[in-house]
């Protein structure tokens, strides 16, 4: 029997960490070649992961919920003998350990075309997934605490990160965890399907934990646990040092907790073991989707000057359009909404108005102008703000349009959605009117220079000719960049939109 290590592969777009959200797998579970066995979330999607290995898993490296450094092992497999993704006669790394490819290594008489599975990709690394090519960038990393400010290079970082999780190795190994609990040495490590001890010098327990009960003066090893896996919870630490949470002067009954908490970590939207309640509030570590948009959003704010235009239009028409497409065969079992009259406006409009679909190169201070446009959809999902984009969307033709804006919402909503749908967007529409909202000044979204808000459709009292009579009504905003956009071309291009909003069949004059 041989052990493999299975290292977090590089999924590209210039991360340089993930975190591992669901274990698909567990010790003792036979996997063959390509079997999913881990699902991990970076800064722009959640990846399933293929095993490169076949055989019995013998230990899971990391648990569910840490953020886990490229190259870093997280599942140890037992094969019958030698895969074929890791040969024997493979040359040591830098380090002087073995050295075990991600993928199988071709033949000399087969070489692999650059950029597919185990082929030459830019910047000398390898493509380990299909879709998520490296980019030539260089990655920043994020100094640890305590590091010193050196730098160091890829080699030895990777052969810091070999030397850890080897059996010889002397020091515990480390994960860039912001949230969890410091890492146990490597004879420590045991399956995470077996309990810990419940008076172990290493018991298992949050952060925040641990800061309790050393203000409290308890000591961990002393105290009974009663969390899953063996983990120490708050309610622990206080019952061993003698006293339970007060609310409002009175004690807290374990049954009675505060209404507000109730339920947030279980719809989806804070979930996960590095959430922490502290009296009547909750700390929720920024990371993932949530931290690329938030960092996102300030760059934009604070960089490209935004102005915001709106006009209210009368919307009856669209909407007696899209209900005629409803019952059209051709739309059969695919959602139809105003959404996709608008988002087809906005193609349409670009055409007159092609400074709103460009980007601003801060480098040679130029103006770049797209032809051709893919238009982002802004999707809300619990994880965060997504904003997959469909390629091409100027030449596709309606029904085709409506069935891209109906996959990318099903793939955001399942938090499935590539990074690669969601990189190459030119022009954003944000649908803030399911929420019931009329409108808002939308932020652009980077790269691009400008972003449309569609507000809710109520029946209104509008004038027509000179009568007063209930219509549909919806208000459209725009935001655009200024350096790039003028006022009167973000204007004709928002009175564009609007006039075919009014009556779709004037797109027929674009």
């Amino acid at each position: 029997m041989t052990t493999h290590e299975f290292k977090l592969p590089d999924v590209g777009e210039g991360l340089t960490e993930a975190e591992l959200v669901t274990w698909m797998v567990k010790v003792g579970d036979t996997i063959k070649i390509n079997d999913v066995i881990v699902e991990i979330e970076t800064a722009k999607s959640l990846v399933e992961l293929p095993s490169p290995f076949a055989g019995v898993v013998s230990e899971l490296l990391v648990a569910e919920g840490a953020t886990v450094d490229v190259g870093a092992p997280i599942i140890a497999v037992e094969t019958a003998e030698a895969s074929p993704t890791a040969p024997e006669t493979d040359p040591p790394t830098e380090a002087g350990s073995p050295a075990e490819d991600l993928v199988p290594t071709p033949k000399e008489d087969a070489a692999i075309e650059p950029g597919l599975i185990g082929g030459p990709a830019p910047g000398g690394r390898t493509s380990v997934l299909v879709g998520y090519g490296p980019r030539t960038t260089e990655a920043k990393r994020r100094p640890r605490v305590g590091a010193t400010p050196s730098e160091v290079s890829p080699a030895a970082a990777q052969a810091g990160v070999q030397h850890a999780f080897t059996p010889h190795a002397t020091e515990p190994p480390t994960v860039d965890i912001a949230d969890a609990e410091p890492a146990a040495p490597a004879e420590q490590v045991t399956s995470l399907q077996q309990p810990a001890p419940r008076h172990s010098p290493q018991q298992l327990a949050k952060p925040p934990v641990r800061k309790l009960a050393k203000d409290l003066g308890v000591d961990l090893s002393q105290v009974s646990a009663t969390g899953l896996d063996g983990t120490i919870t708050r309610e622990d630490v206080e019952n061993a040092a003698g006293r339970r949470p007060l609310l409002e002067g009175g004690p807290l009954e374990e049954a009675a907790q505060p209404s507000w908490q109730m339920g947030w970590p279980e719809n989806g939207r804070y979930s996960g073991a590095s959430i922490s309640v502290v009296g009547r509030e909750m700390r929720v570590p920024v990371k993932g989707v949530r931290k690329l948009t938030a960092q996102a959003m300030v760059a934009s704010a604070f960089t490209a000057p935004h102005v915001t235009e709106w006009i209210t239009v009368d919307a009856t028409r669209t909407m007696k359009m899209v209900r005629r497409l409803k019952r059209d065969r051709d739309f059969a079992g695919v959602s139809v909404s105003p959404l996709l009259v608008v988002a087809r406006a906005v193609c349409l409009a670009i055409r007159h108005t092609p400074e709103v679909n460009a980007s601003w190169d801060e480098e040679s201070q130029e103006i770049v102008l797209k032809h051709y446009v893919n238009l982002g959809i802004a999707a809300a999902t619990p994880r965060g703000l997504l904003v997959p984009n469909i390629k091409d969307a100027e030449q596709l033709p309606i029904g085709r349009l409506a069935a891209q804006i109906n996959e990318l919402a099903s793939l955001a909503r399942a938090g499935k959605t590539p990074p690669a749908d969601q990189a190459g967007g030119t022009f954003t529409i944000t649908n803030v009117g399911v929420f019931g909202v009329d409108s808002g000044t939308p932020i652009i979204n980077p790269g691009e220079s400008a972003i449309l808000c569609m507000g809710a459709i109520r029946r209104q009292a509008w004038v027509v000719g000179n009568v007063v009579k209930p219509r549909w009504i919806t208000t459209l905003a725009v935001s655009f960049d200024h350096r790039i956009v003028d006022g009167a071309q973000g204007s004709k291009f928002l009175a564009d939109v609007a006039d075919i909003v009014r009556d779709p069949g004037s797109a027929l004059l674009f």
